[in-house]
């Protein structure tokens, strides 16, 4: 029992060489291996031939145990290292798919699908970004989507704002003109009271398009509609009482008709506010039982939000949209009637031209609103407003306008009462 540690404590001290070979042992009596580097590599005939490229020698310092003398070469005359895999490793933005057939190691590196990431190598399985995040170009990050309304930093909302201030300033010019002119003819034969509630009532049509632009809030959401709804019907409510009244006007000259006492200026108020208060009374219900909120639309793109206001209840939207059309239609049904009257100058003509121009846009809104995408929903909505107010700003008092500071020859009693 004493004989093993003294043999293994002689057995350190064992260092000799023997045909070139050093022979030593470690401190457990193991041989200290060395090891001689063998490639195979082409000799200038062509054959194969065992080379010795290098050595490994254990009882060298850590670090230099090999050592290679020459360049290795492999297979097919590569200086390079073979590798031992079928492929590269799976980048971030790839997932693994094995190869059908062949090892585990071998496999395909497929691309994350549309709307997912990797973050890892050789991930074997893509993962979902969140509904409001998309993938970046490498597709290995999710990052916010962004978020798109017609805003007034943008060149679309700077021109419709532009447009609407500008409408409004005009429709203010126009009620400035017509003050400093009420005691002329041609303003005293036109209902001057209605046409100063209607060019009102514009300035408010103009400036109800700018609630339209800029990020929807609960207050704008609710305001945008219901003020566009109440200041156009309260525009149309003024088109028909002067329909109405140029009409009452004419009956009144015949033989035996004394009709104006039917419908004089408390009238003309009653009927006005009493068509503005249904559409008023539509709107309240409207935004008691569903009103219009801000919501985040994620199906129009899949690479961006649409932040816009949802309509709550559509039937409230479309009811909105329905009286002014059955109002424009009665208006210009009235003024179709009485465009032939035989004065000179013709209220009942450009009334007929101002709602022609009236329904064609909000009749071509319609199909043009629905198929919108995205903040250009909003655009189209807001140009129908400009445009038709545009048109009955215009039409209604553009002619008026033109007399009165251009041809004010014209503007005389006499002149307004000839007959054709």
């Amino acid at each position: 029992m004493e004989v093993q540690p003294l043999v293994l404590t002689e057995l350190k001290k064992v260092n000799f060489t023997q045909s070139g070979y050093d022979v030593s042992f470690d401190e457990n009596g193991d041989p200290v291996p060395k090891y001689e580097l063998m490639n195979w590599q082409t000799s200038d005939s062509g054959s194969l031939e065992a080379v010795t490229v290098g050595y490994y020698d254990d009882s060298l310092p850590a670090g230099q145990e090999l050592h290679i003398k020459k360049n290795l070469t492999f297979m097919d005359g590569l200086n390079e290292l073979p590798k031992s895999v079928c492929n590269e490793n799976c980048p971030p933005g790839t997932r693994k798919v094995l190869q059908k057939g062949k090892p585990i190691c071998c496999y395909h590196c497929v691309p994350c699908a549309e709307g997912e990431i990797s973050n890892t190598t050789d991930s074997p399985d893509c993962l979902l970004c969140l509904e409001e995040f998309w993938p970046n170009a490498k597709r290995d990050t999710c990052l916010p989507k962004p978020v798109e309304f017609l805003s007034f930093d943008e060149v679309l909302g700077v021109i419709l704002a532009v447009f609407s201030v500008g409408g409004a300033l005009l429709a203010i010019m126009t009620a400035v003109v017509f003050f400093q002119h009420r005691a002329s003819p041609i303003v005293k034969a036109n209902n001057s009271e209605l046409s100063f509630l209607l060019l009102f009532s514009l300035t408010l049509c103009f400036l109800s398009s700018l609630t339209f632009i800029g990020a929807p809030s609960d207050w704008s959401c609710m305001l945008r509609h219901t003020a566009f709804g109440i200041t156009f019907v309260l525009c149309i409510a003024c088109v028909l009482g002067k329909t109405i009244v140029v009409l009452m006007a004419f009956k009144a000259t015949l033989p035996g008709r004394n009709v104006m006492k039917w419908f004089g200026p408390l009238q003309q108020r009653m009927t006005v506010m009493s068509f503005t208060f249904i559409q008023v009374l539509i709107c309240t219900l409207w935004l008691v039982i569903s009103p219009p909120t801000p919501t985040k639309n994620l199906n129009v793109y899949k690479t961006k939000i649409i932040l816009e206001c949802a309509l709550g209840s559509a039937v409230g939207f479309w009811g909105v949209l329905g009286y002014i059309g059955l109002l424009a239609v009665f208006s210009l049904v009235l003024a179709v009637r009485a465009r032939k009257l035989p004065d000179s100058f013709n209220e009942a003509k450009l009334i007929t031209f101002s709602m022609l121009i009236f329904c064609a846009v909000w009749i071509t809104f319609i199909p043009a609103y629905v198929s919108s995408p995205g903040k250009f929903t909003v655009a189209v909505e807001i140009f129908a407003i400009l445009a038709s107010s545009f048109g009955l700003i215009f039409c209604i008092f553009g002619p008026k306008c033109f007399i009165i500071l251009f041809k004010p020859e014209k503007n005389t009693k006499k002149n307004l009462m000839n007959r054709k």
